[in-house]
């Protein structure tokens, strides 16, 4: 027979005594059983590692996030009061543009207004009695010479019963007479004008120096037939055609 080998069982002992009554007692534990308990051991001790890694992991992890959330926040906080100031200028843009839009048509209006006014007082020029546009006799007569510059006057026949008149509004300046005209009447009128009615025979005289007349009022009466009554208007001292300034009236 072979002689058998027995390996030997390594074991450690455990005795617990009672510090109370001095009782004991005595534990066999085997190597390979302590060898469990050191890994069980050592496998809690890294298990409870990982989860404090993992605890600190996390709260690091959490406390990043944390900054970032805040990060995030402040920067939604910041667009929210550019949103507002934009919101803001966006409104006063929005009342500036209706306020110059109405002022646009407030001007555009008042412009039109202003040109049809124009328009209007191009159509339908307002008299100015000023002016002498009268033709200066009442009645009959025969035009026997148009304005020229070596006689700038109108020249008329006229009959008896016929009457000079004035042209315009103004203050009868001068009344006399000379070897030609047996009676010369100048009117001063406003705007530059100045009328004279040169009558070559005589003739009944209806004012004085001095007097005011208005337009169409009689100045001569013609008692004699084909009496000559040259008419002259002067503007700014110069003489000037009376047809260009006549207002023909039939």
């Amino acid at each position: 027979m072979n002689n058998q080998r027995h390996k030997r069982r390594e074991s450690f002992s455990v005795l617990l005594i009672s510090n109370t009554d001095r009782s004991s007692r005595h534990f066999d534990v085997s190597l390979s059983l302590l060898r469990f308990l050191l890994g069980l051991l050592i496998f809690i001790l890294a298990a409870a590692g990982l989860s404090v890694y993992g605890f600190f992991s996390r709260q690091g992890m959490e406390s990043q996030l944390r900054s970032q959330l805040a990060v995030q926040e402040e920067l939604v906080q910041q667009l929210t009061t550019e949103k507002e100031a934009l919101e803001t200028e966006k409104t006063a843009l929005i009342a500036e543009n209706e306020s110059l839009r109405s002022e646009a048509e407030q001007a555009v209006a008042a412009m039109a207004e202003k040109e049809a006014e124009a328009e209007e007082a191009e159509a339908e020029p307002e008299d100015d009695p000023a002016i002498p546009t009268r033709y200066p006799y009442s009645g009959a007569s025969v035009l026997l010479s148009s304005y020229t510059e070596e006689e700038p006057y109108l020249s008329l026949s006229t009959y008896t019963g016929g009457t000079v008149v004035a042209a315009g509004n103004g203050t009868v300046a001068v009344i006399s007479y000379d070897e030609t005209y047996h009676h010369i009447i100048e009117v001063e009128h406003e705007n530059g004008y100045r009328t004279r009615y040169l009558c070559r025979a005589d003739a009944e005289q209806s004012v004085e120096e001095g007097a005011q007349v208005e337009a169409g009022d009689t100045l001569l009466t013609i008692t004699t037939d084909e009496t000559q009554v040259d008419y002259q208007i002067m503007y700014q001292e110069e003489p000037v055609d009376p047809l260009s300034v006549i207002d023909a009236k039939g």
